[in-house]
């Protein structure tokens, strides 16, 4: 089964470590620039001599074998359909509880609009931003007055390490009958950075 990885941080890097004890064919599309604040996938990569895109770009992934499956785990970039049509299935996990706060910086904004749960969302990928079919989610409670991005953020890991394990175990039915999101959206590009004041950064400035 060939599987292919996008995306950076400490839950990419425990998911490729399941995935390569599986013994799945596995090839590695690290984020770049790589964050600073996190272990480095492509690091990880090298280390156990599993197959990476040295560029990080997913368009640089030329090789003519199909791809099984495709996971995305806070990647940065936006995928296009040509990609996607590479795939026979292909999935993102998100750091928020879809459909709420779709695009970039979910924590940041749920703190910034006082919310009391946030959440994990694995779902489909299509062309649209983080609207394809839900696979699953889990809901935590967050405390506005007392928490920071990064507490959320290390919520994020857990939950979304609980979430994938529990999603790739039955992925092929749940794959099959996912259902479309509803209507109740938000969403968050990145013009919108700047209006989130204080809670731009993991910390409170």
């Amino acid at each position: 089964m060939n599987i292919v990885l996008l995306g950076k941080g400490d839950l990419s890097i425990k998911v490729a470590d399941f995935l390569t004890k599986k013994n799945f064919n596995l090839t590695i599309i690290p984020d770049k620039p790589e964050p600073t604040w996190a272990d480095s996938l492509q690091e990880w990569a090298i280390k156990n001599n599993v197959k990476f895109i040295e560029s990080g770009r997913y368009q640089d992934y030329n090789n003519l074998e199909k791809i099984d499956l495709a996971i995305s785990i806070f990647y940065g970039k936006i995928i296009k359909k040509d990609f996607i049509e590479k795939c026979e299935k292909i999935i993102n996990l998100h750091n928020a509880p879809l459909p709420k706060y779709r695009g970039v910086r979910p924590i940041n904004w749920a703190l910034k609009n006082n919310e009391d749960y946030h959440g994990v969302t694995i779902h489909q990928i299509t062309e649209g931003i983080d609207d394809g079919p839900i696979l699953g989610k889990i809901t935590y409670p967050i405390f506005p007055e007392i928490e920071e991005v990064e507490d959320v953020y290390k919520k994020s890991l857990e939950y979304g390490w609980v979430l994938f394990k529990d999603v790739f175990s039955k992925l092929d039915f749940i794959y099959k009958n996912s259902k479309k999101q509803g209507n109740d959206f938000s969403y968050y590009s990145n013009k919108d950075i700047n209006k989130l004041g204080n809670r731009i950064d993991f910390k409170r400035v």
